[in-house]
């Protein structure tokens, strides 16, 4: 059974998408209706943007999205997924792959999601950190610990878990983390403390638009980051996205979960190969790949 995964923030680079706006009248058509829809003209940011511009807020996930979904898009027959996830952003990146969402709408949601992330940074600076070495259960609970706010918040593959929070937690975590004799608990170049409580008013904010959305049946199963398991009920799925903001992004265990029901290979849709990476430490058994439309 095939599996397709989608990437999340930090796969952003220069030239991504050109390749399938020039290969496919679909693709052109799909990136006009973008930059009309967002006021701008994010096609040619993509394009030709400079690093920094791409890491822009209000370009990196859109970017990213059109990226993914419009490669599914023009891939055609060739896109058959048997069930999807996405990793934070991608997961709304899968949605309007299995038409739980449509395109327009899942763009929309994706530029106010950004917005919203980076009104909640601005607000009350926060940061995440990368641990490694340490097992989940010893994370969890020397993040419990700390004073002030601090939690996991990326479970990533063995052994790589991403702590969320205040600056003065998330610091005082990294120390304890490396004296319990993790091999490394680095702060991450981000602007803000994602899938954790700081993250509140934009969940608030989001779910409101996403309340608003339409929802429809997936034409396959969808393993969310909040829950880790195979939903198909629109009203579910619409549930759980309101809260992804706030939550853990349960990866190991979705993709563990995803071998369990039958997956054997592992199709990496959108820019980067994170993924594929951190599946092969997750489970070497199973196939990975990169989507294209060669």
């Amino acid at each position: 059974m095939k599996a397709y995964i989608f990437p999340g923030q930090g796969a952003q680079f220069t030239g991504m998408g050109q390749d399938l706006y020039e290969a496919s009248a679909k693709a052109r058509d799909l990136f006009q209706a973008a930059n009309e829809t967002l006021g701008f003209d994010i096609t040619k940011v993509m394009f030709e943007g400079t690093a920094d511009q791409l890491k822009e807020t209000n370009v990196t996930q859109p970017a990213i999205f059109l990226h993914s979904t419009i490669l599914a898009e023009v891939m055609g027959t060739a896109f058959n997924p048997d069930m999807v996830a996405g990793h934070s952003l991608g997961e709304i990146s899968a949605l309007v792959a299995n038409r739980t969402l449509a395109f327009t709408d899942g763009l929309q949601l994706v530029y106010k999601r950004a917005l919203a992330m980076q009104k909640a940074c601005e607000a009350a600076p926060s940061t995440m950190a990368a641990v490694l070495g340490l097992e989940d259960h010893l994370v969890e609970a020397i993040c419990a610990d700390q004073d002030g706010i601090v939690v996991a918040a990326n479970y990533n593959c063995p052994g790589q878990l991403v702590i969320s929070g205040e600056i003065e937690a998330v610091n005082s975590a990294c120390a304890a983390l490396k004296a319990a004799g993790a091999k490394r608990a680095l702060l991450l170049p981000v602007g803000g403390a994602f899938h954790s409580p700081m993250m509140e008013p934009a969940r608030e904010e989001l779910a409101a638009a996403i309340e608003a959305t339409t929802f429809t049946a997936p034409a396959c199963p969808i393993y969310q980051n909040v829950s880790a398991f195979a939903i198909t009920d629109p009203k579910k799925i619409q549930e759980n996205l309101m809260f992804q903001l706030t939550a853990p992004v349960k990866w190991t265990q979705s993709m563990q979960n995803m071998i369990k029901d039958g997956a054997t290979e592992f199709i990496e849709v959108g820019p980067g190969n994170v993924l594929q990476g951190l599946m092969r430490k997750i489970d070497r058994s199973v196939a990975t790949a990169k989507a294209s439309i060669e």
